[in-house]
């Protein structure tokens, strides 16, 4: 930096000088700000001008709405539109698992309004002896009234303190919270199974496979499509593991027309189908498509032409006996006596 500054002219290094009265004025400024800041932390935002007075609470209907509306209301009042705290209004409803969470909007200088917004009921968890509703996320939520048929889910496995315990129960939540709410009216039960993982039992409709509980949203609207589909009417189940690729399975099998085979002639109305034994005909139990025993050919009478054949069977040419050539005995050749020569061994 020194070297900086020498490198510099003394003009760009030297700093401009304030006057007795810049100085002054700069200074009762920063005063007037520090007081200013001082009051608003320590007396402002903490007086009785902009204490709350005016508290309304809005979205309960707990069967304990009222405990904690009387107890919102009084957390409420010891604040102000300038000072609110938060975490002293989430203390008050963390003893109520219906409550959600809260939304808090200041109207100055005294008015506040608090939003609860509270679990909504997504299934009945079955706990052998008791039946309670629980939310999306497995929290049970007593007293919460209930409206409508919620789905049915196993929750055996117990509960740990205001939630479901065990993850076959906690996903089978999951998946009945993610349900749209015209599909969710149709759900009759949420089980697991060895193969499948998680199957919905709808009322009036197939079994939805859903495999585990990923995604979930995602395999709902794919099974609202595929039953929105005339074409998968009829259809026992739909497996939903892979939702961009849903599979509607156990629906009947189409009819095949049996086509006859070329060169013959077509049935005509009223005739038996083709394949069929005749009338009074015995079927000899031989499967289509597998040839017969041929019936040997009786041979024609005289004075009558031969019936044709189905296929001629090609005669092969006669083949002309091969004689050998005569063969010449060699003449053996003589001594000049007439007799013959006998070769020496």
């Amino acid at each position: 930096m020194r070297a900086i500054a020498r490198a510099l002219p003394r003009s760009a290094v030297a700093l401009p000088s304030l006057s007795p009265r810049m100085l002054r004025r700069g200074l009762v400024l920063l005063a007037a700000v520090t007081v200013l800041t001082a009051g608003y932390q320590f007396w402002l935002r903490d007086s009785s001008f902009v204490a709350v007075d005016d508290v309304r609470i809005t979205g309960l209907t707990t069967d304990d709405a009222e405990r904690v509306r009387t107890a919102l209301s009084s957390a409420a009042r010891s604040m102000t539109t300038l000072h609110v705290d938060h975490d002293a209004l989430d203390r008050v409803v963390a003893a109520y698992p219906a409550v959600r969470e809260l939304e808090v909007t200041t109207d100055f200088p005294h008015g506040m309004t608090i939003a609860v917004i509270e679990h909504r009921p997504a299934a009945m968890a079955d706990l052998g002896d008791d039946s309670v509703p629980v939310a999306g996320d497995g929290t049970v939520l007593r007293g919460l009234p209930v409206e409508g048929g919620l789905p049915s889910i196993d929750a055996k496995s117990g509960l740990e303190g205001e939630r479901l315990a065990g993850a076959a129960a906690l996903h089978a939540a999951y998946v009945a919270g993610a349900a749209p709410a015209p599909l969710r009216r149709r759900v009759e039960e949420i089980s697991t199974r060895a193969d499948d993982g998680l199957v919905v039992e709808l009322r009036d409709g197939p079994e939805l496979i859903f495999g585990d509980a990923t995604r979930a949203r995602a395999k709902w609207l794919a099974a609202a499509r595929v039953l929105a589909d005339p074409g998968a009417a009829g259809a026992s189940y739909v497996d939903l593991r892979l939702p961009g690729r849903p599979a509607a399975g156990g629906l009947p099998a189409e009819t095949v027309a049996p086509v006859a085979p070329a060169g013959t002639t077509p049935a005509t109305p009223g005739a038996a189908p083709v394949g069929a034994p005749a009338t009074g005909t015995p079927a000899t139990g031989t499967p289509v498509g597998v040839p017969q025993a041929q019936t040997p050919a009786v041979p024609p009478t005289a004075g009558t032409a031969p019936a044709p054949t189905a296929q001629a069977t090609p005669t092969p040419a006669p083949v002309a006996p091969v004689t050998p050539a005569p063969t010449t005995p060699a003449p053996v050749p003589t001594d000049g006596t007439g007799a013959g020569a006998v070769a020496a061994p």
